[in-house]
């Protein structure tokens, strides 16, 4: 069992490296993932509902002792990024269809990935994770609203429809996760740690599926999505540590808050994109690369984060001899 779940903390820690991987099986050979895209909402469904098995009651209990950091980090999560995406593609003169999946991916939740890249860094976890619940919890109303008003200038957005999809793909999974948790009790403590290959498997089928479908796409404007993803998500993590300085927030749990507010639930933005935009089939384009790009910028934080923390530790250290 212990070795079992030594390969699924693996897998999760690495899931960035896996998506590369699969997403490169993906693009050599699409025919073996393209199905995958027919079952995206389930797939969501599926990475939501073990979010949902593995909150605990102590994680609520964390959002109740710490209001300031939560609240500072799901303001930065519902503004930082959505504005950002919107300026840069302004600012880019991006296609609608580009345009319409930068925004879908700013206006989403935190993702669950956050959680682990936060351990990684020696970030404050439990925050991580009450600032997901948060902003999951949140993401019925905020994400069709911001959606609705800062895409509405390239495409047509219906709100009513977007929030039906996002109540459908996240709300109702993770509440039936909760209830789960709580039926099970004691014998959902012995499986929670090899839940989250439930979440490893959904978000890697959603991405190779995208890639899949996508190839000639990739090959014709894939540099441009990247160039956009990556300066959307460098200015999450420099931002989110910004609003974290401003408000005098400590160290790990700055990092926590930057971490959070810079990786995205881009799997929601995929599924998103395919239910509410078909007319624009390049809207899904953002999300998968998004989903590819955060994990390994997020490895590459929570190493300076982390060294930056053992660095302050042991000047406190010298300090306090002398």
């Amino acid at each position: 069992m212990k070795k079992i779940e030594s390969i699924i903390s693996g897998l999760t820690r690495y899931i960035g490296i896996i998506i590369i991987i699969f997403s490169i099986f993906a693009f050599i050979a699409p025919a073996g993932f393209a199905w995958a895209t027919n079952y995206t909402s389930w797939f969501l469904g599926a990475a939501m509902f073990g979010m949902g098995l593995t909150i605990k009651a102590e994680d609520f209990k964390a959002v109740l002792m710490r209001p300031k950091e939560i609240i500072i980090g799901c303001i930065a999560q519902y503004t930082i990024m959505p504005v950002s995406a919107w300026a840069l593609c302004m600012l880019l003169k991006l296609p609608p269809d580009l345009a319409v999946g930068v925004i879908l991916v700013g206006c989403c939740p935190g993702g669950t990935a956050s959680n682990v890249i936060t351990y990684i860094a020696g970030g404050d976890v439990s925050l991580s994770v009450g600032m997901t619940i948060v902003s999951t919890l949140l993401a019925p109303i905020m994400t069709p609203f911001l959606t609705y008003l800062l895409a509405g200038a390239w495409v047509d957005v219906s709100l009513i429809a977007m929030i039906i999809s996002v109540t459908k793909v996240i709300l109702v999974p993770v509440l039936l996760g909760l209830v789960v948790h709580r039926l099970l009790g004691k014998a959902m403590e012995r499986i929670s740690s090899m839940v989250p290959l439930i979440s490893v498997v959904a978000i890697v089928m959603i991405i190779a599926g995208i890639v899949a479908n996508n190839v000639e796409k990739i090959l014709t404007c894939g540099l441009l999505v990247l160039g956009v993803v990556i300066l959307h998500n460098l200015m999450g993590l420099l931002l989110g540590l910004l609003a974290s300085r401003i408000f005098k927030v400590e160290y790990d749990k700055a990092t926590a808050i930057a971490i959070e507010v810079a990786m995205q639930n881009s799997g929601l933005a995929v599924s998103l994109a395919a239910a509410n935009f078909a007319s624009n089939p390049l809207a899904t384009l953002p999300g998968a690369i998004f989903s590819v790009w955060h994990n390994i910028s997020g490895s590459v934080f929570a190493s300076l984060r982390r060294a930056g923390a053992k660095k302050g530790n042991a000047r406190n250290l010298i300090l306090t001899d002398n």
